[in-house]
């Protein structure tokens, strides 16, 4: 039941409102006196609305420009003092996966990955909140300058960046929207390769401003389509208007790409079915030389209008021959068109036409083979993708079969083959693929399927908000408290699923070396691990960001640095990020037992064999002290956060000649301990590379 007002009308909002009408493109947004968004009128456009002359105003120029666009770019460009914590019990084969699963806010966890992933990420594929006003925006605070940022990002925040709805009711500000994807395109712009892709799902709420932003951050040039997929083929019948039945995803490079790079295998079938002529070059189709499209034609395209001269045998020549005759790219009603090669190339692969009586006169084809000029059979992909496979009615299926369940645990995921169509179309054996609003992890799950198809090596980093499960949703009945727990539970169901099918198939064996069937070599190599990293505030105190604001008295309580909630290995991979070390190398600990002597040490008090100096000491005996020690990649690093490191260990690690090696600043014996690390370093291994935390 609604409620009174009960307060007199809000004339402004209402006049808005009416001008509105009048003149939708005066209306715009704004903030007002406590920073909030608003609807506005823009008073310049109004005035040139009602006015007979050109008004007078700021110069005008073509940008996408939103209340809190600077606010976006601060957010973009203002350091972070926070880590990213192992998470061993809720990863699965921590130490040998070369994927990752990071929880925690997505423009964190992108500035985060800054140092390490910098132009090594082939394909990014996102699918952000629509905007539709019934979903959630990330509730991004960056109003203050960069300084203080840095020092609140320090702090462990209660509440974290929110995820705040953006109803109808609240207006469904546009500037919201933009403000909190400007700053995580920019930054994942700089993990893309140089011939890196990204691909976007969205719908009609906001596919034009994502467009603008996106020719803004990536440049217009670099844009390489929209695609258009049939995901409910019934339609939304609670859409106003117009039952939508689709969704776009929008797709741009980094830089610009090759004609071609964005194919797709051709299915077996459809080569079967399509080419079947064959030569000594291979399979192949014929296709029309004359272009078929009547807009190009002899006027328009005047070096595509030329001879071929055609004997009585079908053999064909670009210069006339003896009883040869000339035809053209004419079309029977006398209309003179034009070829689709010029006359040079056609000179040059003259072998690949054909000549061919049609109706009493030649025709040319050319022969189109099914493997192109690196050996691959592939086709351009189309802008409209209705096949059922993709359908969000799929993934729905494959989700619940998965977790074995009739309800909804997770609302409407992408089908698996949307995305591993995605991963054909720009992905290699080798590449890393990037997913920063990963949600139930469809594209970790499509990443394993497609390593399990064809041998590849992918490799996945979801991103995922720990947002909460609603208490009465069909997840937190289930027993998922938050969405990344979704994810993550997807994937270790997704992998086990996928690497029992392949372990499932028959070996059979085809040679006389009875090799096994190639499953099982591909079952060898499978990843199917991940490895769960949290973010968090930074391993350091807050001494160690800003020491002039410690206090005398609290000196000894900041004697050391590091937080004391922390373990070695948190302090590991915040010593990896630092350092842009690949987080998911392998890691080994190992201890190491180091001799001491004990005899060296001096005592107070009486004996007979009292020293020159003085002082006592007791005969020598003999005993070790263990370190524990991380290795990462076997020798790339090498990292020894205990306390009471003596020169003794010291030398022990140089021995073993790491390319890095970092140690806790305060976990040295003493203090000529500490002076003399490097100096060791330089006479055992002057090629490491020395730091301490």
């Amino acid at each position: 039941m609604d409620k009174l007002k009960m307060h007199t009308p809000d004339f402004t909002d209402e006049n808005i409102r009416k001008l509105a009408e009048l003149f939708p493109n005066c209306v715009t947004e704004s903030r007002d006196d406590e920073g909030k968004l608003k609807k506005a009128i823009d008073f310049d456009q109004l005035r040139q609305e009602l006015s007979t002359s050109v008004i007078d105003g700021p110069r005008e120029r073509y940008q996408l420009n939103w209340p809190g666009k600077r606010e976006a770019l601060l957010a973009a460009n203002a350091p972070i003092a926070k880590t990213l914590r192992p998470c061993r019990e809720e990863s699965v084969d921590f130490d040998t996966t070369q994927n990752l699963f990071i929880e925690g806010d997505n423009l964190d966890a992108l500035k985060l990955l800054q140092e390490t992933y910098l132009n090594k990420v082939k394909m990014i594929y996102i699918d952000p909140p629509y905007n539709t006003g019934n979903d959630f925006v990330y509730d991004d605070d960056f109003k203050e300058d960069t300084e203080a940022y840095f020092q609140r990002s320090n702090q462990k925040d209660e509440e974290g960046n929110r995820m705040v709805a953006n109803t109808e009711s609240n207006g469904r500000f546009h500037s919201d929207w933009l403000t909190m994807m400007y700053p995580r395109l920019k930054l994942a712009r700089n993990l893309l390769k140089d011939d890196g892709v990204i691909f976007i799902s969205i719908d009609d709420n906001e596919v034009e401003n994502l467009k603008k932003v996106c020719d803004e951050v990536f440049g217009e040039g670099n844009f390489i389509g929209q695609i258009t997929v049939l995901c409910n083929p019934k339609g939304r019948s609670q859409d106003k208007y117009i039952a939508n039945c689709h969704e776009y995803l929008l797709a741009y490079a980094r830089n610009p790409i090759d004609k071609g790079l964005l194919n797709v295998p051709k299915p077996k079938d459809e080569i079967s079915k399509n080419y079947r002529l064959k030569d000594l070059k291979g399979l192949y189709r014929e296709i029309e030389l004359r272009n078929t499209h009547r807009e190009f034609r002899r006027h328009n395209r005047k070096n595509l209008y030329y001879p071929f001269y055609i004997n009585d045998k079908g053999g064909i020549s670009i210069i006339p021959t003896s009883g040869s005759s000339a035809v053209y790219p004419n079309w029977d009603d006398g209309f003179e068109g034009c070829w689709t090669w010029g006359e040079d190339k056609a000179t040059k692969q003259l072998d690949e036409l054909v000549a061919r009586r049609v109706k009493g006169h030649w025709k040319i084809y050319r022969k189109n083979y099914a493997l192109s000029d690196n050996g691959e059979v592939t086709k351009q992909v189309k802008s409209i993708w209705s096949d059922k496979r993709f359908h969000t009615e799929k993934g729905q299926a494959s989700f619940n079969e998965l977790f074995n369940v009739k309800g909804k645990i997770f609302q409407s995921p992408k089908s698996v083959d949307t995305l591993i169509e995605i991963l054909l179309m720009s992905t290699k054996h080798k590449d890393i693929i990037l997913d920063f609003f990963s949600g139930s992890a469809t594209t970790a799950h499509a990443v394993i399927a497609l390593n399990a198809e064809d041998g590849g090596n992918r490799k996945f980093i979801m991103v995922q908000l720990p947002e909460n499960c609603d208490e009465k949703s069909e997840a937190f009945r289930a027993g998922y408290k938050t969405i990344a727990d979704i994810g993550k539970e997807r994937i270790r169901r997704a992998g086990k699923k996928i690497k029992d099918e392949l372990g499932s198939m028959k070996y059979e064996k085809k040679t006389k070396d009875e090799k096994p069937h190639p499953s099982s070599l591909i079952l060898h190599n499978l990843d199917i691990g991940f490895r769960v990293l949290k973010v968090d505030s930074s391993n350091m105190k807050d001494v160690y960001y800003a020491p002039d604001a410690v206090k005398q008295d609290d000196l000894f309580d900041y004697a050391d640095n590091i937080r004391e909630d922390r373990i070695s290995e948190d302090l590991l991979f915040q010593v990896l990020l630092d350092w842009g070390v690949d987080l998911t190398l392998p890691i080994s600990k190992e201890i190491i037992r180091v001799k001491y002597e004990l005899g060296s040490m001096k005592y107070e008090g009486k004996a007979k064999d009292k020293k020159t100096d003085g002082s006592y000491f007791i005969p020598h005996t003999s005993s070790f002290r263990e370190y524990e020690v991380f290795f990462v990649d076997n020798n790339a690093l090498a990292a020894c956060f205990e306390p009471d490191i003596s020169e003794e260990m010291v030398k022990e690690l140089a021995a073993r000649k790491p390319l890095r090696v970092v140690f806790r600043d305060s976990g040295f014996a003493s203090d000529s301990v500490k002076i003399n690390v490097e100096q060791i370093f330089k006479l055992i291994s002057p090629g490491t590379e020395v730091k301490v935390i």
